[in-house]
């Protein structure tokens, strides 16, 4: 395939930038970020990145007169961009309103002015949750459900990128992920937040029972994926991007507990937070079998590990957001 450019909205977060590393590892595409540097994006993610094939635009989504010029210059946009903290919303929604759902629409304007191809990325949040013995997955026509103010606004992106496609012919995809973990992500999420209390000798922290299960995915598993629907996906269709990695939080913080040599018990209960979904799961049957892609880390342990060891090896990454987050966790007793 002939090399393209992308502009990456949220480049500099967690997913988007293990995204810009997969992409130019992976292929001849160069790569245009475009991120607010709020406090969960980092230059840091992108250093490394080989010269002349990725510059930062340090700029808001919902802003016409940075994206426009963007886009038209783009081969594909690849989006992102996201406020997605999930009691942050629950703290204050107005932020999630403004990225997830202005920005957006923004997005959505200027590739329809330019025909620009565009793939939304989404979350499984949108579905709600199933219950603990529920024998089924999310599927592409499970209907939504979100449960708190950032899931709505997911929704409402979503949907957004549907009409859009329906209405005025936008060439875009959609995918919903299930949670992901790996190399960057922001340490108020709950694997590297208990990754790097361990680090500094702190007893992990577990909502209520800690029976909540996610879907797990590695961040490079999702990028492919996601490549793989850009280059391959039908226009106006939904892929689920899942890894069959259910674990309910109990079972995470007691295998991390386990790599990092500690007892699979030395942990504390916090109070559970408001809404907390109770189960995620993913049926990513229509992404292998249409476009044939499968996840590289099949075995959960073993991604799990290799995160510990990038904590541990990039110290410098994480410390300086370390002491902030704690801090507001401990406003609120968790």
């Amino acid at each position: 395939m002939a090399s393209r450019h992308l502009l990456v909205t949220g480049g500099a977060g967690f997913i988007g930038s293990n995204f810009v590393h997969h992409v130019l590892s992976h292929t001849d595409d160069t790569v245009t970020v475009l991120d607010a540097l709020t406090y969960a994006g980092n230059r840091a993610s992108l250093e490394g990145l080989p010269e002349g094939r990725m510059r930062l635009v340090v700029g808001d989504i919902a802003d016409a007169a940075t994206v426009d010029p963007l886009v038209a210059q783009a081969d594909a946009v690849v989006h992102y961009a996201a406020e997605s903290h999930n009691d942050n919303s629950l703290a204050d929604p107005s932020p999630f309103l403004h990225t997830n759902l202005i920005g957006t629409y923004t997005l959505l304007e200027a590739a329809r002015r330019h025909g620009t191809r565009f793939h939304h990325v989404s979350t499984d949040e949108v579905y709600g949750d199933l219950q603990l013995d529920d024998p089924q997955r999310f599927t592409e026509t499970t209907a939504y459900n979100p449960s708190s103010p950032y899931s709505a606004t997911k929704a409402g992106s979503d949907l957004l990128v549907r009409a859009w496609v329906r209405s005025f012919g936008v060439q875009a995809t959609l995918s919903n992920c299930s949670n992901n973990y790996g190399p960057r992500q922001h340490v108020e999420k709950f694997i590297p937040r208990q990754i790097t209390n361990l680090i500094d000798g702190i007893r992990p922290r577990l909502y209520g029972a800690g029976t909540n299960v996610r879907d797990w995915i590695h961040a490079d598993d999702h990028s492919s994926a996601v490549l793989a629907i850009l280059e391959r996906g039908q226009i106006g269709e939904t892929y689920l991007i899942g890894a069959d990695g259910e674990k309910n939080n109990k079972e995470v913080v007691e295998l991390l507990l386990q790599i990092m040599g500690r007892d699979a018990g030395d942990y504390d209960h916090v109070a559970d937070r408001p809404g907390h979904d109770l189960r995620y799961a993913i049926d990513s049957t229509r992404l292998r079998e249409e476009l044939g892609w499968k996840p590289a880390y099949g075995d959960f342990e073993q991604g799990l590990a290799a995160t510990v060891d990038w904590y541990r090896a990039n110290e410098a990454w994480w410390r300086p957001q370390k002491e902030a987050t704690e801090a507001k966790y401990a406003a609120t007793g968790q």
